[in-house]
């Protein structure tokens, strides 16, 4: 397979500035973002030469990393939905836990594609879940976030069984993943939470890590793309213009939101930078904490060459860190 076929194939599956509670913070506690592109066939010349490397989405179980598979977390009108946990061995006391949600336009991909994360963050220190959803193509919105905020309120509760802390849960996804992540972390509708189980339980979160996700459904691209269209149950927005609102993160943020971080490269031409732009506006105008990733020369998926890969991991470690600090860490 030659270098810009193995690409596509890769990504198919999955100067920055930096803000904190509106406020630049100092150029020395920032990580450093990796050099860019002026295209893709740039990065594709790059990759085919050897110079570009990519992660390898089948890393071994870090030692120390105990995997539970396919845990039913919920029932949707009589579809199993499972997710796969990722927890350090020998944990003694709680610790935040992290659920990471996959992309794939709301109508592909699994929840293994973020191995790489997941194994990642356990041998960390923290529990981690990666969870599958109903794709558009069983069940349309708002069948996918109604998924993700069952999957939260099933780690909160069964907090003591794994030794989460219940007050500390964050939500990660890219893509479709990072739109979810920011539904279940700006969303109060009563609507979105579902009745897959564990009714009575919080789905709230305490920190969101978009990554390249789709903050607002009612720009003209989202208008037109058929992977939105599929989402919102097939209908236009001059159909249904109430629908592509109510699943736009942008019209359920408000100041009681929790600290966010983002990540967005800015020749991303599938969900273009500017969503990520008005996302962090936003956060400042609201006054909450957040910080911003913006990669100059890179696309969508970024995260699977291996130098914007560990950058994301640094600037989430630096985000938990401050927002979800594991027992014992200074913050």
């Amino acid at each position: 397979m030659n270098a810009r076929l193995r690409w596509i194939s890769l990504t198919c599956g999955l100067a920055a500035w930096t803000v904190f509670a509106g406020a630049e913070t100092k150029s020395q506690d920032v990580p450093v973002p990796p050099p860019g592109y002026k295209s893709k066939l740039e990065i594709l010349a790059a990759y085919g030469i050897g110079k570009l490397k990519i992660i390898d989405r089948d890393v071994p179980l870090p030692d120390g990393v105990v995997l539970e598979k396919d845990i039913e977390y919920g029932n949707a009108g009589g579809h199993p939905l499972q997710l796969d946990l990722y927890r350090p061995a020998n944990l003694t006391r709680p610790v935040p836990a992290l659920l990471f949600i996959h992309g794939g336009a709301w109508k592909s991909g699994k929840r293994q594609d973020y191995h790489v994360y997941t194994a990642a963050y356990a041998k960390k220190g923290y529990v981690v879940a990666t969870a599958s959803y109903r794709l558009s193509g069983q069940a349309p919105f708002p069948a996918a976030v109604q998924d993700c905020k069952c999957a939260v309120r099933w780690l909160r509760a069964n907090a003591k069984k794994y030794n989460i802390d219940p007050g500390k849960i964050a939500v990660v996804g890219g893509s479709a993943g990072g739109h979810l992540s920011m539904m279940l972390g700006y969303s109060d509708d009563p609507a979105l939470e579902g009745d897959s189980g564990h009714r009575g339980v919080s789905s709230r979160v305490s920190a969101v890590v978009n990554i390249y996700g789709v903050y607002d459904m009612t720009t003209r691209i989202a208008k037109e793309s058929d992977a939105v269209k599929s989402f919102l149950q097939g209908k236009s927005f001059e159909e249904a213009p109430g629908l592509y609102q109510q699943s736009s993160p942008r019209f359920h943020l408000d100041k009681t939101d929790p600290p966010t971080l983002i990540l967005h490269g800015t020749i991303d031409e599938t969900v273009p930078v500017a969503q990520s732009d008005r996302l962090a506006e936003h956060l400042k105008r609201l006054q909450i904490p957040h910080a911003y990733g913006r990669l100059d020369g890179w696309p969508h998926t970024m995260d699977i060459a291996k130098p914007v890969n560990d950058y994301c991991q640094a600037m989430m470690d630096r985000f938990f860190a401050t927002h979800l600090p594991l027992p014992g860490k200074k913050h």
